[in-house]
């Protein structure tokens, strides 16, 4: 189709051209991230490939100092007078030597089953009887232990190339005669030119600490059978490899069962949530920041009161008042307007739009504050050039004032539907998750992904089941995002508006 072509059809019509030009793009988003994957793989391999080659020169073309710190680390810098440094990487090896021989070494292995000695009774064949047995194995701990293990070795594994480069380039700066830099050299540098680093050393520990392990630790319960019948420490789990995600992604199971509905809901969701907020926030800012609208700064702030008071505060408030017995359906029901309550949080239908509608109160304000922004900036030569040529309000607002908004806010756009498919606040505190079902698995028909994750993981302890969840939360969140922001104008065509 042409742009004349498309220029002459009803508003309807370029509507439906537009859907159909972004689902095109998005079909071909996703064929093009998951062609990307294989070559995104091969390139890691190649880098680490290349890595090995570096180092295995580094060893061919060193001197003897350099080839013993391969095995003897710090050597390369010991024996050329970088004594503290040679010290730092020697007592380093050491210590994680010690490690690996006390316990690290048997914290890796307990990885492959997850404890064999389970506690409870046992028949004792020697005295003939029932034993209980108090000191078994406990799986969540052995996999805690071993992914620690696993992540010292990791941090060894740097520490033990940085060792080789330190005694390449020790070696390098002796044979070209230089001095090399004594241990307060190494600390000034820190404190100079490399203080970013140093900055940055403890915001990272902090956060492979508190973040990252935690994390491979949910991913990898994905993985086992950690569920309401192996809780620890009475019993063990182990590992069943994908199983969860067959039986999750299946059709087979109450689980599926549920997934695939609660899915479909959280999406429905998201859109009504992302989009409504976003086009009735700028129609809000478009009409507040209109020439001639007095008090333009009393209605922002009557709007953003709405966000100014906690969010939990604002859905309880109205959780009561459109309760059964709440001030709505009773002042409802004395006017005469109905005969009995409406049933906002107890049919499925009216439940969902009931949590959508309430979230236009709290999420239009956000959107209206952001835009307000943008549309002071949107030059005013373009609309008066487009009142010249004859242009209609709703022309300059589809031609101008939307691709400019829309051109500027699509990396909020992204994040707003990304955070509304992880909205717990709202529904948790609103619906609780009901009506509920008994055609779900441990969730009701407002459940979000995430609220239903959470229930899994409190109510029925399902922890396995519940990692599942996560990890597809994040394939689904990751793809989306990848895909909409490639595609928008945004990442495409940056200098557009500047």
């Amino acid at each position: 189709m042409t742009e004349a072509e498309y220029y002459i059809l009803p508003w309807y019509k370029k509507l439906i051209c537009k859907a159909s030009g972004a689902l095109k793009k998005t079909g071909r988003g996703l064929v093009r991230f998951f062609q990307g994957i294989p070559g995104a793989v091969l390139s890691l391999f190649r880098k680490l490939g290349n890595g090995f080659k570096n180092y295995g020169m580094t060893f061919v073309k060193g001197g003897l100092l350099t080839k013993l710190s391969y095995v003897i680390m710090g050597a390369g810098n010991l024996f050329r007078g970088q004594i503290v440094k040679g010290l730092i990487f020697l007592l380093a090896q050491a210590a994680y030597i010690w490690f690996m021989i006390t316990n690290g070494a048997s914290c890796i292995a307990g990885l492959k089953n997850l404890g064999t000695v389970q506690r409870g009774w046992y028949f004792d064949e020697e005295l003939g009887i029932d034993v209980m047995r108090e000191n078994g194995d406990n799986s969540m701990l052995i996999l805690l232990y071993g992914i620690f293990a696993l992540f010292i070795t990791a941090a060894f594994i740097i520490l033990y190339v940085t060792n080789i480069s330190s005694a390449a380039e020790a070696e390098k700066l002796s044979r070209s005669g230089a001095k090399l830099p004594k241990f307060k050299d190494d600390v000034a540098a820190l404190l100079d030119g490399k203080f970013h680093k140093t900055l940055l050393a403890f915001p990272i520990a902090g956060v492979l600490i508190f973040t990252i392990v935690p994390l491979v630790y949910m991913i990898l319960l994905a993985f086992t059978n950690y569920d309401k019948d192996h809780q620890v420490p009475a019993n063990l789990f182990t590992w069943v490899g994908l199983d969860n995600f067959k039986t999750m992604l299946g059709a087979n199971s109450t689980l599926s069962q549920t997934f695939w509905p609660v899915l479909g809901w959280t999406l429905i969701w998201a859109v009504f949530a992302t989009f409504l907020n976003y086009v009735f926030g700028i129609i809000l800012a478009l009409l507040i920041n209109k020439k001639g609208i007095r008090f333009k700064s009393f209605y922002r702030t009557l709007f953003v009161l709405a966000i100014a008071v906690p969010q939990f505060v604002s859905l309880l408030v109205m959780k009561n008042m459109l309760a059964e017995a709440g001030p709505v359906n009773v002042l409802l029901t004395e006017l005469g307007l109905i005969s009995s309550p409406l049933p906002f949080f107890t049919d499925p239908t009216w439940a969902r739009v009931t949590v959508i509608l309430v979230n236009l109160w709290i999420g239009i304000p956000y959107t209206m504050l952001i835009t307000s922004g943008i549309l002071m900036n949107i030059p005013d030569d373009l609309y008066e050039a487009a009142r010249i040529d004859g242009a209609s309000p709703f022309i300059m607002f589809t031609k101008i004032t939307m691709p400019y908004v829309l051109f500027v806010t699509t990396p909020y756009l992204i994040t707003q539907f990304i955070g509304n498919i992880n909205n717990f606040n709202v529904i948790y505190f609103l619906t609780g998750g009901n009506p509920a079902t008994l055609d779900y698995y441990q969730a009701g028909k407002t459940d979000l992904l995430v609220t239903w994750l959470y229930k899994l993981t409190v109510n029925s302890r399902d922890y396995c089941y519940a990692s599942t969840i996560g990890i597809l939360v994040f394939v689904i969140c990751s793809v989306i995002s990848l895909i909409t922001f490639r595609n928008s104008q945004s990442y495409n065509n940056e200098e557009a508006f500047q």
